[in-house]
């Protein structure tokens, strides 16, 4: 059966940076599963993904756009120290979740000096090419129970998850 749009799919795969090392794998365990074309992975492979079948094995490079976006250097911002609990001691590389313009965000800091402390939006593999070795293991039509939440509103993952439907066949209106 070809992946196509809300199959269900089994995948393993490996991901490399370009200096090839594993940033992450299912290997060691089950299969990553996932619903196709709902946003639910990064849409280069998503896109790569389209129209393979079980047994299938492939590698894709994903560049940043493709992947989790580009680099934004408006997502880094230098908070004053005294806007933390100064009762909790700040360190690089904690995450905190941050309210913004936006809504929500989680945000990683970064670096911490006397009076500031800078954190980072950006997803750890923005502005970064990724490496996929996939095989896919196996692909299904949906059942109701996993279709049910998409029954009324088209890919039901908000516009912004999949790049609009025209990438997901969902009825969102771009």
């Amino acid at each position: 059966m070809e992946i196509t749009y809300q199959k269900m799919v089994k995948i393993h795969y490996t991901l490399k940076d370009v200096d090839g090392n594993t940033l992450d794998t299912s290997l060691n365990g089950e299969p990553l599963e996932y619903m196709h074309g709902i946003g639910s992975l990064i849409p280069g492979l998503e896109q790569e993904l389209t129209g393979k079948n079980p047994g299938d094995k492939f590698h894709a490079e994903i560049e940043p756009a493709l992947g989790y976006g580009e680099y934004d250097e408006s997502l880094v911002a230098e908070v004053p120290k005294k806007q933390f609990d100064a009762n909790f001691e700040i360190e690089v590389g904690q995450q905190f979740q941050a309210d913004t313009a936006t809504g929500p965000m989680i945000v990683k800091v970064t670096k911490v000096s006397d009076d500031k402390i800078t954190v980072d939006g950006n997803h750890e593999l923005a502005g970064k090419k990724l490496f996929f070795d996939v095989e896919v293991v196996d692909v299904r039509d949906a059942t109701e129970e996993e279709l049910e939440p998409f029954a009324s509103s088209g890919c039901g993952g908000g516009c912004s998850s999949c790049g609009g439907c025209s990438g997901c066949g969902g009825s969102c209106g771009e």
